[in-house]
Order: C-alpha cells, then sequence, then structure tokens
C-alpha cells in the first residue's frame, strides 16, 4: 500500500466524521425553525402567517451576503479559524431563539443566524478541496451535505418529542448548545492543509501535497474572481442552484406544517412523517456520490435527479387530498431527489477553476443557492397560507426544479483526468 492510499484512509477516518457533525449543528439551527412554528411559537409570539414566512425566509438574506468573503478568508486563512467562531456564534443566537419574548426579537435573531452561518458551507469546500483529490471529492462533499438531511431526519423524530415534553423555548435552547460545546472540539483536531497535520508522516504530506498540485496544474489559470465570476459555466450554475434551493428549501421549512394540516396527526408522528424523505435523501447521496466519483460524471447525475423531483412534486399535486399516504409517499421521493446530487454538483467547479478563484465561485453560486431559499421559504409559506393547501406550492417547487434540470444541462462537461491518469501520463 502507497503512502497515499496510507494517507488516504487517515484522512477520511479522521476529517469526514469532524466535518459531517460541524454541518449537522449548522443545520440543526437553521431547519429547527418550522418546528418551532408548528410547536406553538407562533400563537405564543401572535405570528402571523405572512409575518412567519418572512422570518422563515429572512434566514437566507442573512446567508446571502458574507458566502464569498467566508471562502476568500478561508482560502487565504483559515478555514479551521473561521468554522470555529461561527459554531460559537450561531449556537449562541439559535439558544437566544427560545429565550425570545415578542416577534420583535425574532428578526435581528434570523437575519444574524443566517450571517453567521454564511461562511460555513464555503469555507467547509474550500477545507475539503485542501484535503480530497479530485477521484474523491463528490463523497467527501457528500459526506459534508449528508449533515443537512441526517440531521433533519432525527431533529425531525427528537423536535417532536421535545415539543410534547417541553416547549418550543426549550426545543431552540436544548439544540442550539451543542454547537457552541463542538467549537472547541473542531479547533483541536482540525488542521487547514496537509503540511500542518502531526497525524500525516512527512512522506504522507509530501505525497498529498504533490499530487494536489498536479490537479491545480491540469487546470486553466484564471486570475483573478472578476474573471471567474464573468465565466458562462459559473453564471449557468448559479442560476440553476437558484432554482434547485427554492425547492429544497421551500420543502424544508414547512414540510412539518404541511403534513400536520394534511394528516391531522399530533407533532410526534407528523415528526416520525417528516423524518422520511431525508432517509432515502441520505441512501441516494451517497449511492450518487459513489458512481460520480467512480464516473466523473457530474452533471448527468444531478439534472436526472431534479427532473425525478420535479415529476413527484407534480405527481404530489395531482393527487391533493384524495391519498394522503400516495401523496406522502411522493413527497418522499422529491425530497430524496432534490437532496441525492449535491455531492457531484459541489464536485463540478473545483474541476473547472483553479484553487485561487474556485472557493470563491463555489461561494457566489452558494449565495444565489440562498437567494433561492429565501424565494422558496418565503412564497411556498405564503402559497399555503393564501391557498390553505400545500397544492399551488407543489407546482412551484416542481417548476422551480424543472428549470433547474434543464439548466444542468447547459453545463460544458469538464474534462476527465483523474490523478491515476496523470500518473500513467507523467510515467
Amino acid at each position: 500500500m502507497s503512502q497515499l492510499q496510507v494517507a488516504s484512509r487517515k484522512r477520511w477516518m479522521r476529517l469526514i466524521p469532524l466535518v459531517f457533525i460541524t454541518y449537522s449543528l449548522a443545520y440543526l439551527d437553521r431547519a429547527n425553525y418550522g418546528f418551532g412554528v408548528a410547536g406553538g411559537m407562533g400563537e405564543d409570539l401572535n405570528i402571523t402567517a405572512g409575518v412567519s414566512s418572512f422570518l422563515a425566509a429572512l434566514f437566507f438574506l442573512g446567508y446571502f451576503f458574507f458566502q464569498v468573503p467566508g471562502a476568500h478568508y478561508a482560502e487565504k486563512k483559515s478555514a479551521k479559524i473561521l468554522i470555529f467562531w461561527s459554531l460559537i456564534l450561531w449556537g449562541g443566537l439559535a439558544t437566544l431563539t427560545g429565550m425570545a419574548t415578542s416577534v420583535a426579537w425574532l428578526y435581528p435573531i434570523r437575519f444574524l443566524l443566517g450571517v453567521v452561518e454564511s461562511a460555513v458551507m464555503p469555507a467547509m469546500l474550500v477545507f475539503l478541496s485542501h484535503w480530497f483529490l479530485k477521484e474523491e471529492r463528490s463523497r467527501a462533499n457528500t459526506f459534508l451535505i449528508l449533515g443537512n438531511p441526517v440531521t433533519v431526519l432525527w431533529m425531525s423524530i427528537l423536535s417532536g418529542y421535545l415539543l410534547k415534553a417541553f416547549d418550543w423555548r426549550w426545543l431552540f435552547i436544548i439544540e442550539g448548545l451543542p454547537a457552541v460545546l463542538w467549537a472547541f472540539i473542531w479547533y483541536k483536531l482540525v488542521n487547514d492543509r496537509p503540511k500542518d497535520a502531526k497525524w500525516l508522516t512527512g512522506q504522507e504530506k509530501l505525497d498529498m501535497e504533490a499530487t494536489l498540485q498536479k490537479e491545480q496544474a491540469a487546470l486553466k489559470p484564471v486570475k483573478n474572481y472578476r474573471e471567474a465570476f464573468k465565466s458562462k459555466q459559473v453564471i449557468v450554475l448559479s442560476i440553476q442552484y437558484f432554482m434547485w434551493s427554492i425547492g429544497v428549501y421551500g420543502f424544508v421549512m414547512w414540510l412539518p406544517s404541511i403534513i400536520k394540516q394534511a394528516s391531522s396527526m399530533d407533532i410526534v408522528a407528523t415528526g416520525w412523517l417528516s423524518s422520511g424523505p431525508y432517509l432515502l435523501a441520505v441512501i441516494s447521496m451517497l449511492a450518487l456520490s459513489y458512481f460520480s466519483d467512480k464516473t466523473l460524471n457530474r452533471k448527468t447525475f444531478v439534472w436526472t435527479s431534479l427532473l425525478v423531483g420535479a415529476i413527484a412534486f407534480f405527481g404530489s399535486f395531482m393527487l391533493g387530498t384524495s391519498n394522503f399516504w400516495l401523496s406522502y409517499a411522493l413527497l418522499v421521493i422529491a425530497g430524496g431527489a432534490m437532496y441525492a446530487p449535491y455531492g457531484p454538483f459541489f464536485a463540478i467547479i473545483p474541476e473547472i477553476l483553479p484553487r485561487n478563484v474556485a472557493g470563491g465561485a463555489m461561494a457566489l453560486i452558494n449565495s444565489m443557492g440562498a437567494l433561492g431559499s429565501f424565494v422558496g421559504a418565503y412564497f411556498v409559506g405564503y402559497l399555503n397560507g393564501l391557498t390553505g393547501g400545500p397544492g399551488a406550492s407543489y407546482i412551484f417547487m416542481a417548476g422551480s426544479l424543472l428549470i433547474s434540470a434543464l439548466l444542468t444541462l447547459m453545463v460544458k462537461k469538464p474534462a476527465v483526468t483523474s490523478v491515476k491518469q496523470m500518473e500513467a501520463v507523467s510515467s
């Protein structure tokens, strides 16, 4: 077994659990708002349906602003330090949500929570690009983003029980504190780059850095962010991710309320049912990332998954309220399909842009996703309140996913060159 293979095993075993848990905690503190609303926060603070939709969406407005600065800091200075402070701040803000005595408190808290978390995703993607090779990157990204559906899966169940045992205030307090504690574990165990890691041997560090440099040498140079942001590929991916995020976050933020209204079940049963789409999401994300890395084909896995999600939403709309369980099954499929291609999607940019601008480009794309999330979270809640049911929002989410799938077809497929291929050429 080569030094690089030994180092690879060490990287997966040490870094991926840390990355997964960190992003899980970030997602916990943004997604539990839907359960707070369904669990009595709206009634206690006199939050109207329109205000509730705006508060859900306000997070993503804050999330939009600091993506590119966060990626720049992570690339030029330290993703480790940036994420450490983000953990402390977002855990504190999430806990403050449970102490709010009026809706006026929630406006700055939700906005600032978005600001603090905005740097986490691009910083994590930059961090992973420093540690994982091209043929590993889709899987590494997937384990990062798995923190999203896995967290919503267990959070959906836990939140139901916490709301039944306590109330919505304790839900936010209990689920906010772990991020603050985890910050210190993250800081202790993580290094920004292989050359800084004491748990790698000298030869393993050299092999890792040399292999990553080979990958960079195979990419066309791009001078600065301005040149990268004007790239047709980056523009198309930004619009594509905007449309995709409308569907994802309209779904995430309002699924508990949709299920509770349609089924008339209690909050614990609602929590169990809300976890179903995320269980399928975990399975489909792992499968697609594996085959994406094996084939180095990113684009096909992305557009086909989004098309399946669009069809499932439309099917659920056509069923209406006539068959709750079949409609619910289609929602499970829609949720799983929307999440499935995240790993391949975020592997595209590092394969077409060099490291000096790839982080910024991913941050720009994620910023557009934040705007899409704002639109999805707001308008799905607004349409549900306006029409008294989820039918109109299903069409809205189906349309956004269909457009996203079509835009994916416009993305030029990056050249397929793995490290093994480069080694064969050099030898």
